[in-house]
């Protein structure tokens, strides 16, 4: 009896084998080829974007699992976005029902130069009517409830419009919904001393709440994140961090910046973003406003000397300045022409002197004042912040230039400190910061002749 039952259960395996083999035959036998399979893509991207594609190449293979791989593509731009590799993993059995299900997505060496993404905004996939598809496909094809489980990216690389290219690396693991569940993103190659800049997210118990985590500066920006649909439809983005002891030299260098404060940091952060619907991920993140109260014990003025430009009442570049503290409130909104950086409420405090202001930083550009107090506040002179953020100045305005000449010929020393005070309390009730320039004389009425005496 052991013999039939044996024999009988090889059989079956036999046969079981037997009509993989055969299903694997009949469905190979109907896809295409790597090379139709690449001009399918190129299609289809040209169709949906109007912009040309170039894939280099394509394989893909049924067993043991589903996998796709492209390589060495790159769009017909100017300047191309080029990718290195792409590859995808999918699941066997929801693909032979004609559902979409990807166990993973590895990207490598993406190269996104600024204009040349701009060229596909509004340009995207549609969402299918009806139903919670992101991205249509042709029927009778659908996604599994969660498409991807896993996208996993390395060197990606984004050129700003300054020409400055940052590479990142990072992954998501998905839930239902296109939810991170999981979220990393990394700087890549920065090297010592240059401490790494990470950010991860650990969504909680199901809830569209993140637990957040950044790694910057050699300091934490932690806290938690939140995604909201609003009464109006529209999906808001939000985070409440809390920076600690984050030093501003080596956070700004990690991104290829330069500053002039040096420091480690603290405060409190709120972030807040809104898109029109899930879609637009670039509207989401161009509309970013961020608003941080921060206080830097001690600071440093890495390329203004204050004391030395109120000193001169003129303009002054260069030098340094040694504050016991600099606290203040920093705005950043995004704009299609770049982030608009503001700086209010500042107050800076050191040995010699106080000061108070307001500073907007635009491409690069700085333009804000301060009134700088001497003997605890009993000597005020008004400067004004110019010139770009790798050139800063330091000058007094018009009028309260002015006021300083007089002060100084009235009351040498102390007085060009006064003057300058008092000018610039006369230039803002005259018009603001710009000086109105005089009225000319009239010109004085010709003589006809000697006058003659009776």
């Amino acid at each position: 009896m052991k013999h039939p039952v044996r024999r009988w259960l090889i059989g079956i395996a036999v046969a079981l084998l037997l009509g993989v083999g055969a299903l694997v035959w009949v469905v190979s036998a109907r896809l295409p080829t790597d090379d139709e399979v690449a001009a399918k893509i190129a299609e289809g991207f040209e169709k949906r974007f109007g912009v040309a594609l170039k894939v280099g190449g394509a394989h893909w293979s049924l067993l043991p699992v589903p996998v796709l791989v492209l390589s060495d593509i790159a769009t017909d731009q100017p300047r191309p976005i080029t990718l290195r590799r792409v590859t995808l993993r999918l699941q066997l059995a929801p693909l032979l029902q004609r559902v979409i299900a990807v166990d993973e997505v590895e990207i490598e060496s993406l190269v996104l130069p600024r204009a040349s993404v701009r060229a596909f905004r509004g340009k995207g996939p549609k969402p299918q009517e009806g139903s919670g598809n992101v991205v249509a496909l042709p029927a009778p094809w659908t996604l599994a409830p969660v498409p991807v489980e896993l996208l996993r990216w390395r060197d990606v690389v984004w050129i700003d419009r300054r020409d400055i290219s940052l590479a990142y690396d990072g992954d998501v693991r998905f839930d239902p919904g296109w939810r991170p569940r999981q979220a990393r993103l990394e700087r890549a190659g920065l090297a010592p001393p240059l401490p790494p800049v990470r950010l991860r997210l650990d969504r909680q118990a199901g809830q569209d709440r993140w637990r957040t985590r950044i790694d910057a500066g050699g300091g934490t920006w932690n806290g938690v994140s939140r995604l909201e649909t609003l009464p109006d439809g529209k999906l808001q983005f939000s985070a409440e961090l809390e920076p600690r002891q984050i030093d501003i030299e080596s956070l700004v260098q990690a991104f290829d910046r330069r500053t002039s404060v040096a420091g480690k940091f603290s405060g409190n952060t709120t972030l807040v973003a809104e898109a029109g619907s899930a879609e637009e991920l670039g509207a989401l993140i161009r509309s970013l406003h961020t608003r941080t109260t921060f206080s830097v014990q001690p600071a440093t003025l890495t390329k203004l000397d204050v004391a030395k430009a109120v000193a001169t009442a003129g303009v002054s570049r260069g030098g340094t300045t040694q504050l016991n503290e600099l606290t203040g409130t920093l705005d950043t909104q995004g704009t299609e022409d770049g982030v608009v950086i503001q700086y209010t409420n500042l107050k800076a405090r050191s040995g010699v002197l106080t000061a108070s202001g307001n500073l907007k930083l635009f491409n690069r550009k700085l333009d804000g004042e301060i009134a700088v107090d001497l003997v605890d506040g009993v000597i005020g002179v008004p400067l004004k912040i110019g010139g770009t953020a790798s050139d800063p100045e330091l000058s007094l305005t018009g009028a309260a230039l002015t006021g300083a000449a007089i002060g100084s010929a009235v009351l040498p020393g102390v007085g060009t400190a006064i003057g300058a005070r008092v000018g610039q309390q006369v230039e803002k009730m005259f018009g603001g910061s710009k000086p109105t320039k005089p009225k000319p004389r009239p010109a004085p009425r010709p003589r006809t002749g000697p006058r003659q005496t009776p």
